[in-house]
């Protein structure tokens, strides 16, 4: 059997205009220092959440999404009625969750902590819960077996009972400006439509921070996990989805203030047999102003950076595409439709190759 490793790295240049997509505890727009720069900075959490949103409103049928929630009475409770309902939904719910090792603060709060579940979980406990069955490791199974797709990509962490984790198949890295940033600040007013008109004055005063960059944006999935978990005959139809909602999606912070819904420069997906690799460090220096803009210089250096790291450390990866123009010297440029298309039949290929379950 050959070497069972097989991950898939997604590189991506993306302008954003004035914006503040991803806020700090302060309202700023989040920072991060790298080379000794002040970096704009868009959490891995904030971009997970628009790939998992994406997932449900355009790329996924509703049984393949989970909820992430405490309301997971709630949840069960709905399936317990769709199979009889003259049943008390609520009640045997929580004597489902309780059975299957979940500890219930209310019904209406439900767990102490946020869960993660899908609808086939759900409908598991349901099935039982209707029966009558008292079999505690067959509520629990039945809380551990069909994760839905954000499950097996993000995974789940159970603090009291580790035996309900999932470990994710995908990392997602912050997301860092190829170069220095620094906070602006847009003073505001708002008018009093109904003031009396010797009143020129404002209604309202107010400020917002905000600030605009070109990220670098990596994540990486580990297709022998994602495997895994929901199979290997689901894993490029997963890994697809996953793929184009990374690409396309965008975090929702102040976009109705700024508009700033863009879609990437470039895309850069590999196919690994040997490890993941981020390739930020061709940012560590960062990209200084000038008339060509960020993206130029930006795509320029990835292209030497990754060039470099091979040339020095892996080879070449065991295949390559690109999205948008300017890497072409990494790999020919497609559509995103067809490079998705390309890199779904490639990753069949190499997971019978590689014998991955």
């Amino acid at each position: 059997m050959e070497n069972q490793r097989l991950y898939i790295d997604f590189h991506i240049l993306q302008t954003v205009p004035p914006s503040c997509v991803n806020r700090d505890d302060t309202g700023s727009p989040k920072t991060a220092v790298y080379g000794g720069v002040t970096r704009a900075r868009v959490s891995s959490q904030a971009w997970k959440r628009a790939v998992r949103l994406m997932f449900k409103e355009e790329l996924l049928p509703a049984e393949e999404v989970g909820a992430r929630t405490k309301k997971i009475v709630g949840m069960v409770a709905k399936e317990i009625a769709a199979l009889d309902p003259g049943k008390d939904g609520a009640k045997l719910s929580r004597a489902a969750l309780e059975n299957a090792g979940l500890k219930i603060v209310k019904d209406d709060k439900g767990t102490d902590a946020l869960f993660f579940m899908s609808k086939a979980q759900a409908k598991a406990l349901a099935a039982l819960a209707v029966s009558g069955s008292e079999d505690k490791k067959a509520y629990k199974e039945a809380l551990k077996a069909a994760p839905s797709v954000d499950i097996a990509l993000f995974g789940r962490m159970v603090a009291n009972d580790p035996s309900l984790n999932y470990d994710a198949a995908v990392q997602v890295a912050h997301s860092i400006s190829t170069h220095g940033v620094q906070n602006e600040y847009d003073y505001f007013t708002a008018v009093d439509d109904l003031g009396p008109e010797d009143n020129a004055g404002a209604g309202h005063l107010g400020t917002v921070e905000y600030n605009s960059a070109t990220l670098y944006r990596y994540a990486t999935v580990n297709i022998r996990e994602l495997a895994a978990s929901l199979g290997r005959e689901a894993v490029p139809h997963v890994l697809r989805a996953f793929g184009e909602a990374f690409i396309r999606s965008m975090p929702t912070g102040k976009q109705n203030t700024f508009a700033n819904r863009t879609l990437p420069d470039a895309v850069y997906v590999t196919i690994r047999k040997d490890q993941p690799v981020n390739l930020c460090g061709a940012f560590e220096r960062a990209v200084l102003p000038s008339s060509e803009g960020y993206v130029g210089p930006s795509r320029e250096r990835l292209m030497d950076y990754a060039r470099q790291v091979y040339a020095d450390y892996t080879g070449d990866p065991a295949a390559a595409f690109t999205a948008g123009s300017g890497l072409e010297a990494l790999a020919p440029a497609q559509p995103l439709p067809q490079m998705l298309d390309a890199l779904e039949a490639a990753l069949g290929q190499y997971l019978d190759a590689n014998e991955v379950e």
